[in-house]
């Protein structure tokens, strides 16, 4: 499970560290920052999901044995 974080947050930093928007003056650090936090709250979110599902797959597998 632990390998899983780490590769899920290992993941974002590649996806969302080179994102960034120009053009908007002097809110272009505040719209690259308030972008990257919408989509790495979002893709956390997801990530959750999927580990919580892989843990109750898991765990009900072991039961039923």
């Amino acid at each position: 499970m632990w390998i899983l974080i780490l590769i899920g947050g290992g993941l974002l930093v590649m996806i969302l560290g080179p994102i960034s928007f120009s053009g908007y003056g002097d809110f272009d650090p505040i719209l690259n920052s308030g972008v990257q936090v919408i989509i790495t709250l979002l893709l956390i979110a997801l990530w959750v999901v999927i580990l919580s599902k892989i843990k109750n797959w898991i765990f009900k597998k072991q039961i039923t044995y």
